[in-house]
């Protein structure tokens, strides 16, 4: 059964399901990533959980993510450090 620690935030009037993942997941095909976020979504969905699943990784450069246009900058504007101190729920399924 898979489980992830998420952060679940309220930012900038949006409901963000923030989900950090291992650096392989930069590895991934786009169609690979689209579906792990789609899995996760339902998830969050099925959980009650509101907002949009946005994945969050490491790499050598900083943080990645794949979250809507509008949100770049907010996500640009913060680290892996932020997300990790903002872990507050568990989802499973």
């Amino acid at each position: 059964m898979p489980k992830l620690d998420i952060a679940h935030l309220h930012e900038q009037g949006q409901d963000m399901i923030i989900v950090p993942l291992d650096a392989s997941f930069d590895r991934k095909s786009k169609a690979q990533q689209n579906d792990a976020i789609d899995e996760i979504q339902l998830a969050a969905r099925s959980a009650g959980l509101a907002g949009t699943v946005v994945p969050v990784w490491s790499t050598s450069s900083g943080m990645r993510f794949i979250a809507p246009n509008s949100w770049h900058p907010f996500f640009r504007s913060i680290n892996m450090q932020f997300v990790l101190g903002n872990i507050n729920r568990t989802l499973s399924w």
